[in-house]
């Protein structure tokens, strides 16, 4: 009876201290992944390659008419090269770079958003690939905010050295679509 009774007063305070809890958004916006995609470039001394990954999945939080946060999943083992390369793709996917069969997805979480401008924002979030996480900061285009839709656009460099991969640089292009 007394472990019962401590188990309840328990779930009663924590859901007493999360109902006070300020939340930093009103409305929740699916990613459409049909829609939306990744588009990357990856580049040595000598020579570039380009490619896709697919959205996974993902929300978009907006209060106020503003984006405000958000989290993503991309599915690593949808990789593909611009070329179709298989055998680049195979070394993507292996434990060499992405090691897929290990770690087949991964994910940003935004932790900040500032606006610019109306329409623009510096983000700041939480990329996990490979079971580490890098903070990842970039410029958020807000394109489009009416009638329960939203299209986000990003470009931005991402540094390889923190994830061990040997390649000079990282740029990424996100097409987000979300709806209520």
């Amino acid at each position: 009876m007394k472990k019962t009774f401590i188990a309840i007063a328990a779930l009663v305070l924590s859901a007493g201290i999360y109902s006070f809890a300020p939340k930093n958004y009103a409305d929740v916006f699916k990613v459409d992944v049909a829609k939306s995609k990744v588009d990357w470039n990856g580049s040595a001394a000598d020579h570039y390659h380009g490619g896709t990954v697919a959205i996974k999945a993902g929300e978009v939080w907006v209060d106020g008419g503003k984006v405000t946060g958000g989290k993503f999943t991309f599915d690593l083992t949808t990789i593909k090269t611009a070329e179709n390369i298989d055998r680049l793709e195979g070394h993507l996917k292996s434990p060499d770079f992405f090691d897929v069969a290990k770690f087949g997805e991964a994910t940003y979480e935004i932790t900040s958003v500032k606006y610019t401008t109306d329409n623009t924002a510096d983000v700041d979030g939480k990329l996990t690939i490979k079971g580490a996480a890098v903070p990842v900061k970039l410029t958020a285009k807000i394109r489009g905010l009416k009638d329960g839709k939203l299209f986000v656009e990003s470009t931005f460099s991402l540094d390889p050295g923190p994830l061990a991969f040997k390649v000079a640089g990282i740029d990424i292009a996100v097409h987000l679509f979300a709806a209520k």
